[in-house]
């Protein structure tokens, strides 16, 4: 049987976590966030004193990670760090740099990819990232690129991180977001783009539930 893979690309802050888990639910999928399987490797990184840009100061620490991905009683999915739940810890702003940092690392990405693609043999998936849709799930049956600007995406953020108890300056957060969209769109290994087939959704103007609607209809008439 061939499961049905919906990948969802796009820059931090997109909303891509929040939409691709409704859109799961919506529709009885797996939700895979991708992006966290490299925050968890970030903060591993973190943790031990690492520069998280050293291809080989992280390579050497990979045989000491093991990370999972667990489902609770709701199906949200939960992170698990040599056995250390992480889903909360893995949301800071220093995560998310060390996250992009690793993630434009080969070692690491070939580490995690197994991972990923595997979930998709098994399950009907939603997966979201930033190179689903070019790198990781080439075949999915849908490809939609999520994109906001800037500020509307550090606002998003910001908002989150407050309503989870963590202290931040707004131009703080907009400032990393910026940082890391320069990152992931330059790097040499699978950098940030869309792909070819995919559908560019714009949330600038929208909220929440208007977001889900566009990209609900969107996958309802390709699946």
């Amino acid at each position: 049987m061939n499961h049905i893979a919906i990948a969802i690309d796009g820059p931090s802050g997109a909303g891509k976590s929040t939409l691709a888990r409704m859109v799961a639910r919506h529709f009885g999928y797996i939700y895979v966030d991708t992006g966290a399987l490299y925050r968890t490797v970030g903060l591993y990184v973190l943790r031990r004193g690492a520069d998280t840009r050293d291809p080989d100061a992280v390579g050497a620490l990979l045989p000491e990670i093991d990370v999972e991905m667990r489902y609770d009683d709701e199906g949200v999915q939960r992170m698990y760090l040599n056995g250390e739940d992480v889903s909360d810890l893995i949301r800071t702003p220093e995560v998310s740099m060390a996250a992009s940092d690793v993630s434009a690392l080969p070692a690491v990405r070939g580490f995690l990819m197994d991972t990923q693609r595997n979930m998709a043999k098994k399950y009907d998936v939603v997966m979201d990232g930033r190179d689903i849709g070019t790198v990781v799930l080439p075949d999915a049956r849908v490809k939609i690129f999520l994109t906001a600007s800037a500020r509307e995406r550090a606002r998003r953020r910001w908002r989150e991180l407050r309503d989870r108890g963590v202290e931040a300056e707004f131009e703080d957060v907009l400032r990393d977001i910026e940082l890391r969209d320069r990152n992931d769109s330059s790097r040499d290994i699978a950098p940030l783009r869309p792909a070819e087939d995919s559908v560019m959704c714009d949330t600038t103007e929208h909220d929440l539930e208007e977001s889900f609607e566009l990209i609900r209809s969107i996958i309802g008439e390709r699946v």
